[in-house]
C-alpha cells in the first residue's frame, strides 16, 4: 500500500507522483492532511508526502515508524530551504517553513527518501541521493457538460439560491463543471465545490469577447421574486443563446415569458429540486441540448420585427431620427 499525502488534488501529484508510484505495482490511496489511518493500516505501507509534511501525518509516521516500508518526500519547488523563497509573499514563506523546511532534519533522521522534479534540485540536495522524477502527461478528461451563470452584484440572492442546487448537481454527476461570475464573496462561497471556476467581473466589451469563447452547454437564469427583479428584461436569453448554450429560465420572469418550454429552452418554477433534476437531465442528453439551442438560435438571433407599445413615427427613437 502506498499513501500519497497531499493538501488537496494538485498538479504536483498528477504530473509527477502518481505516475511514479503507479509503476511500483502497489495499491495507491490519495489522502488529505486530515485523513490519517491507524497504525495497523500503516503497517507495511509507504508514505509519500507531496511537497508538505502535515503535523498529524508526522505524528502518525512517528507512531508507526518501525512498521512502515518507507517514507518519501517529493518536491517540485525548493520547499526545504527558506532562503530559496526570498521575495515570495510572507504567507507563502510561512507555509513553506511550517509544512516544509522545519521538517528537514526530521526527514533525514527517519531516513526518508527524497524525490525531486528537476536536475537543479537533484544537484542541490546531492548528499541526500535524490531520485529525479520526470513529469508525465495527464490524460484529457472525458468530454463533460459546462454549466454557467453570469450574474452581477445585483444577483446576490440568486447566487446564494444556486449554491445548494449546483452542490448537488456537481456531487451527482462528475461530468458537470460550473462557471460563475463574481468577486471575492462568490469565490469564498463556491471554492468548496469541485469543478467550479469563478470568473472576476469585467467590463461589457470584455464580457462580449469572453462570451464568444466556445465550450458552454447550459446557461442558467434564475430569478427570485422581488421589486428590483420585476423590472428586468429578457436579455439573458440572448447572452445564453450567443454562448452556444441551452438556457434554463425562471418561470416568473421576462425570460420565462419569452422562452417556449421544451422548444427553445426550459422554463421552471424557482424550486431547487426542479432545477437539480432538469440540470442532470440536460447534462446527460447532448442531442436534446443541441436541438433546443438550434431552435433558440433561429428564434433569438434576429432582431424583433415589432416593438410592442411603440409606433414608428417621424422623429421617434424607433426610426433613428430622435
Amino acid at each position: 500500500m502506498i499513501f500519497v499525502v497531499e493538501e488537496q488534488p494538485n498538479p504536483s501529484s498528477d504530473f509527477f507522483v502518481l505516475p511514479a508510484v503507479q509503476q511500483l505495482g502497489e495499491r495507491v490511496e490519495r489522502v488529505g492532511f486530515g485523513e490519517v489511518p491507524s497504525s495497523e493500516t500503516l503497517s507495511g505501507a509507504w508514505v509519500v508526502f507531496v511537497r508538505y509534511v502535515p503535523p498529524a501525518w508526522r505524528r502518525a509516521v512517528e507512531a508507526a515508524r518501525g512498521e512502515l516500508a518507507g517514507v518519501v518526500l517529493f518536491m517540485d519547488d525548493d520547499v526545504l530551504d527558506p532562503r530559496a523563497a526570498a521575495g515570495m509573499p510572507w504567507r507563502y514563506r510561512a507555509k513553506l517553513w511550517r509544512l516544509g523546511a522545519r521538517h528537514r532534519a526530521w526527514l533525514r533522521q527517519i531516513d526518508a527518501a527524497l524525490w525531486v522534479s528537476t536536475p537543479h534540485l537533484q544537484t542541490k540536495y546531492a548528499e541526500w541521493h535524490p531520485r529525479l522524477v520526470e513529469p508525465a502527461p495527464i490524460p484529457l478528461p472525458e468530454p463533460g457538460c459546462r454549466v454557467f451563470y453570469h450574474g452581477s452584484a445585483s444577483h446576490g440572492a440568486e447566487i446564494r439560491w444556486l449554491y445548494p442546487v449546483m452542490a448537488e448537481v456537481l456531487q451527482r454527476d462528475e461530468r458537470v463543471s460550473f462557471e460563475i461570475v463574481g468577486g471575492q464573496a462568490v469565490y469564498r462561497q463556491f471554492r468548496r465545490l469541485p469543478r467550479v471556476t469563478v470568473i472576476h467581473p469585467m467590463k461589457w466589451p470584455a464580457y462580449q469577447a469572453f462570451l464568444a469563447q466556445p465550450g458552454r452547454d447550459i446557461g442558467l437564469a434564475p430569478q427570485l421574486p422581488n421589486p428590483f427583479n420585476a423590472a428586468r428584461s429578457h436579455t439573458k436569453v440572448f447572452d445564453i443563446t450567443r454562448a452556444g448554450a441551452v438556457g434554463i429560465y425562471a418561470a416568473d420572469s421576462a425570460c420565462g415569458e419569452h422562452v417556449r418550454h421544451g422548444e427553445d429552452g426550459w422554463v421552471l418554477p424557482m424550486k431547487p429540486q426542479a432545477w437539480i433534476e432538469a440540470l442532470l437531465a440536460l447534462a446527460d442528453n447532448g442531442p436534446l441540448r443541441e436541438q433546443l439551442h438550434t431552435r433558440a438560435r433561429a428564434r433569438f438571433s434576429a432582431p424583433p420585427a415589432v416593438v410592442d407599445g411603440c409606433h414608428k413615427t417621424k422623429g421617434s427613437p424607433v426610426d433613428g431620427r430622435f
